[in-house]
């Protein structure tokens, strides 16, 4: 990997196709992210908006890293740690979800939902009632003769600072100290013992759906058509323009479909409820596995 500098005789400067532009951000009516590659597919680039720029290898072996003067080494992290580390994923073949993934007895269960669901700060509500996490965000996922494992990721969590009263955590020290405009805060898990670092069987997929005031939280089990469907909105990346990584997807998390229950939750509208939400899944992985031991 090379930090800072992209040198030619590893990347060379070839003649690079459009590949991906991400929908155009809110405010500023630009795409956050666009992708080139080259003809014979053997080198990607990635732009972001900020001028944050990868290049990698079609196998996901080699990677360098840009930024402009305005940006630091612990700006371009927050890309290394998020997309470019699906992307190289992808690359490699790796399907993932876009989730977050705890211990519950020597089973995972993966957290999913899109961006603002509350993955991150379920799976911090479950690490301060004693269930490691293995990954947030990204949950790669291979699969065995022995069934689909959960790989674990990085040993922190990234939260934003409005759902810390909620968990219950006091303040956190800022993910990037300086950084105005990303705010969100950085829990050690391996500091707290709050890290499982080695992979788990996946034993249940919680999909979250949107918040409710009645009669939440609540758990409706998806039918197993449904829940493929689930699952391949929620993979890692999923939107890419890349036939044979979906097919990979498609035929991982089949079988997901086919060997774990996929569930949808509908959290309480009020964040202060996250307990009452881990409770309900802890019961419910209870009642379906016998106890959550993996017997």
């Amino acid at each position: 990997m090379w930090i800072g500098t992209a040198p030619r005789a590893e990347f060379p400067d070839l003649s690079e196709i459009p590949w991906y532009a991400s929908p155009p951000d809110a405010v500023a009516e630009e795409p956050s992210m666009r992708a080139w590659r080259t003809a014979d597919s053997a080198f990607y680039r990635l732009a972001y908006a900020d001028g944050t720029e990868f290049r990698v290898d079609a196998a996901g072996t080699r990677v360098a890293c840009t930024w402009p003067a305005s940006l630091t080494l612990a700006d371009a992290a927050t890309y290394l740690l998020g997309s470019l580390f699906g992307f190289v994923l992808r690359l490699r073949g790796i399907p993932a979800l876009h989730a977050s993934a705890i211990a519950l007895g020597d089973r995972s269960v993966a957290i999913c939902g899109p961006a603002g669901a509350g993955k991150s700060t379920t799976a911090a509500a479950f690490a301060s009632r004693g269930h490691p996490v293995l990954a947030d965000d990204i949950v790669p996922l291979a699969g065995t003769a022995e069934g689909i494992f959960v790989q674990p990721a990085y040993p922190h969590l990234r939260l934003w600072p409005d759902v810390l009263p909620a968990l219950g955590t006091g303040d956190l020290p800022p993910l990037i100290p300086g950084m105005p405009d990303w705010d969100k805060r950085y829990r050690d898990l391996a500091a707290e013992g709050a890290f499982h670092a080695a992979p788990l069987p996946l034993g249940a997929v919680y999909v979250l759906g949107g918040r409710e005031t009645a009669d939440a939280p609540r758990l409706e089990t998806i039918p197993r058509a449904e829940a493929v469907l689930q699952l391949v909105g929620n993979a890692y990346m999923g939107w890419l323009p890349d036939t044979a990584a979906r097919a990979r997807d498609l035929t991982v998390l089949g079988r997901v479909a086919r060997t774990v229950p996929v569930v949808l939750v509908i959290p309480h509208a009020d964040p202060h409820r996250v307990d009452a939400l881990c409770e309900a899944i802890e019961a419910d992985f209870a009642a379906r596995t016998g106890g959550g031991s993996g017997a």
